[in-house]
């Protein structure tokens, strides 16, 4: 991923979570594996990137685990 391709999806992901109320958890999981994608180990701990992979074990934590997931995989 490129640094234009990063700074473009992060525009877009915080202006989608101000227009998504509901899915504001999801946009800020997103946007941290966004991150994690473009920054790789430098960004956060190991045992930050397993605690959030984790999230998909708690119900109310869900959508920041599956906007992870799709910030890390680099779904647009």
């Amino acid at each position: 991923m490129t640094k234009g391709e990063f700074q473009s999806r992060m525009k877009a992901a915080m202006a989608l979570r101000e227009l998504n109320v509901g899915a504001q958890d999801f946009w800020a999981g997103y946007m941290r594996g966004l991150r994690r994608l473009f920054h790789g180990e430098n960004f956060g701990m190991a045992e930050e990137h397993k605690q959030w992979l984790s999230l998909i074990d708690d119900p109310i934590r869900e959508e920041m685990w599956r906007g992870y997931r799709d910030g890390l995989a680099g779904r647009t």
